[in-house]
């Protein structure tokens, strides 16, 4: 009589082994509190950001000034300023003293305008700036963005595509590293292929990265409509759709990169050395736009580059300095670009994983 034989469990397929440990991932990162706490913070901190940018940029603060009743007439439209009225110059000079008002116009007769500015300890160069004469600027075409709402925005994007990607390339470098310290990473791959080990690190980690984009972009469309900024509200939304699809391709870019990286190092302590470039190029994009976010010679530059054009592209699209067919052809080397990358980093990985011990060298781990 013959006993039956039990079949060993088929090995998964490919896409169910990336499937595997894309779930594998995200479950990690959701149990951590850690991750719960900080993600929770900054939709705080970007709600309370939103809101407070609107209402700067809707109410911009206003210069005290104190005038006389024969200076009241100079200061007439100028909606940047606030005026006191005082009885006199002796009284507008008290006012400056008792910090009450920044200056205060007073009347002076020797003076060509016979108007004189009175201040405490410092010249108020915007002050002079708005009583001088200057010749009529004609402008051929009007921007409604104002420099403060550039900058916000500009930092806005910059801002989030600098921690997304920084937090969630961290992540995928630490987590490289960790499985091949306790030499988990063994077992791992006598079950599934390596492209599946990667891919699904950076499937997961790229799902989670994208769902806070998205938690980002419906938070500042609540931000903006409570704070009553429906026509910035309509100015944004097609460059935040922009700068998802961006950051979708951006950030699948350095994640393959980064696992790549942190293939090619045993020890947490090693990680800096072999991702301290990517690092730079995540920040690069943040620096660009607080220095040149008014500057459309590099602005353009940044968006045909691909580690920054997910930053550079949708701020052009917002101030409309791009034609329609620019996010196109940026879009397009950025895909042709994240696509040589995933290649590289699955190369790097696939040759450093199971190297234990001193750091593999960048040209050793393409060509081995």
């Amino acid at each position: 009589m013959s006993t039956p034989t039990s079949s060993a469990p088929a090995a998964p397929s490919l896409g169910q082994g990336v499937w595997l440990v894309t779930e594998r991932e995200i479950a990690s990162k959701l149990r951590s509190k850690a991750f719960v706490i900080s993600t929770l913070i900054l939709f705080a901190f970007a709600l309370a950001g939103v809101i407070w940018g609107g209402v700067a940029a809707a109410n911009p603060s206003k210069t005290p000034v104190a005038v006389t009743a024969e200076t009241a007439s100079v200061v007439q439209g100028m909606s940047n300023l606030q005026v006191t009225t005082a009885a006199s110059t002796d009284a507008a000079t008290a006012l400056v003293r008792a910090g009450t008002v920044d200056a205060a116009l007073v009347p002076d007769d020797a003076s060509p305008v016979h108007v004189a500015i009175v201040a405490r300890d410092s010249v108020p160069q915007e002050l002079v700036a708005q009583l001088s004469i200057s010749p009529r600027v004609e402008l051929l075409e009007h921007s409604p963005q104002d420099a403060l709402l550039r900058y916000l925005v500009a930092i806005g994007f910059g801002v989030v595509f600098l921690m997304s990607a920084s937090m969630f390339g961290g992540t995928i470098a630490q987590s490289v590293v960790e499985e091949k310290q306790t030499r988990v990473v063994e077992i791992l791959i006598s079950a599934i292929p390596v492209r599946s080990l990667m891919a699904g690190k950076v499937l997961g980690n790229t799902i989670l990265a994208m769902a806070q984009i998205v938690a980002l972009v419906a938070i500042a469309i609540v931000g903006l409509s409570v704070s009553g900024q429906s026509a910035v509200l309509s100015g944004l939304g097609g460059p935040m759709v922009w700068f998802a699809v961006f950051f979708l391709f951006g950030f699948v870019l350095l994640a393959s990169l980064f696992a790549g990286a942190a293939a090619m190092v045993s020890r947490q302590e090693d990680i800096g050395s072999t991702t301290m470039p990517l690092t730079m190029l995540i920040l690069a994009p943040y620096i660009l736009v607080i220095l040149f976010n008014d500057n459309p010679v590099v602005l353009a530059v940044m968006s045909y580059v691909p580690f920054s054009a997910p930053v550079g592209m949708p701020l052009r699209l917002y101030l409309g300095d791009a034609q329609w067919w620019e996010p196109l052809l940026s879009l397009v080397i950025l895909v042709a670009t994240c696509v040589a990358a995933i290649g590289i980093g699955a190369r790097i990985y696939r040759n450093s994983l199971l190297r234990m011990g001193a750091r593999v060298k960048l040209a050793e781990a393409l060509k081995a």
